[in-house]
């Protein structure tokens, strides 16, 4: 019999209110869209977490390599190395011993972090409210739908599109070529031509991690509202609920594969282009 004390269900809105806000070390819901300053904790622990399984596994693979018939996980992940090495072959023209390995892990821990999308949405959460003894604790477990968390990773690959410009074509040819290209060597061009120097490599860096990040956040929301048809405490909505999260589960297989292989792919480009000259 009902007391009138009990605590409420959370509504669909609040309920995906609360699992779209963060961990952050403020212990306050997030007020800024965009912060740097790793304000969100869980996005900054579940970016290393999955950083350092995709080194664990590619550093096991590696020391149980056999060169007579390779086990499923060696198959699969030398497919990714000869993926990885092909592309880096066909865009970059110069020495990539750095730059094959980086996109190697550009594409593994891209793809683990979007991976963490396939858990159960309230697995990670309800074992954090329990462990903190706070049934009200924040969780974010997908680093790739924190917009933080993708625009610092593209920033990265915009630090790494300045070195390789300054590496190849020396700091006065790389900026010669900001205020010469791509409208020509005239002065009256220059400040043209840095004006849309610096929109063009603002414009690859934000557009890379907002692709991401919005992917990745659409199919969080998509998880949310899957999620929500199972609390509808009715047959047809908990059928749907496994119906329904399954084949979106199968299809976000892909996404996640996609995502990571764009994110690599973009990086390759970028970097490639800065060893071109206008």
């Amino acid at each position: 019999m009902a007391t009138g004390h009990e605590a409420a269900a959370p509504s669909a809105s609040e309920y995906i209110v609360h699992h779209l806000t963060h961990l952050t070390s403020t212990g306050h819901k997030q007020e800024k869209i965009i912060d740097f300053s790793l304000a969100n904790i869980d996005t900054f622990i579940f970016s290393l977490a999955m950083g350092l399984a995709a080194v664990l596994i590619m550093a096991l693979v590696a020391r149980r390599v056999t060169s007579g018939v390779p086990g499923r996980l060696q198959a699969a992940i030398e497919i990714v190395i000869d993926m990885v090495e092909s592309q880096s072959k066909a865009i970059v023209h110069g020495d990539r011993s750095f730059i094959a390995p980086l996109a190697l892990t550009v594409f593994m821990w891209v793809f683990f972090m979007n991976a963490m999308d396939l858990l159960p949405l309230d697995l990670l959460p309800s074992l954090w409210q329990t462990a903190s003894g706070n049934e009200h604790a924040y969780l974010r477990v997908v680093p790739t739908a924190d917009l933080n968390g993708t625009l610092g990773m593209s920033m990265g690959v915009l630090l790494l599109m300045f070195w390789y410009n300054i590496k190849i074509k020396g700091i006065g040819g790389f900026v010669h070529e900001l205020f010469a290209a791509p409208f020509g060597d005239k002065v009256f061009l220059y400040p043209f031509n840095l004006l849309l120097n610096i929109i063009e490599f603002a414009a690859k860096s934000i557009s890379l991690g907002m692709r991401l990040f919005g992917n990745m956040y659409a199919g969080e929301l998509i998880f949310m509202l899957i999620a929500l048809l199972g609390a509808t405490a009715t047959w047809w909505g908990f059928g749907l609920h496994l119906i329904v999260g399954s084949v979106w589960a199968i299809f976000h297989i892909l996404i996640i594969t996609l995502q990571a292989f764009i994110f690599m792919m973009l990086t390759l480009v970028y970097i490639g282009q800065a060893h071109e000259g206008h």
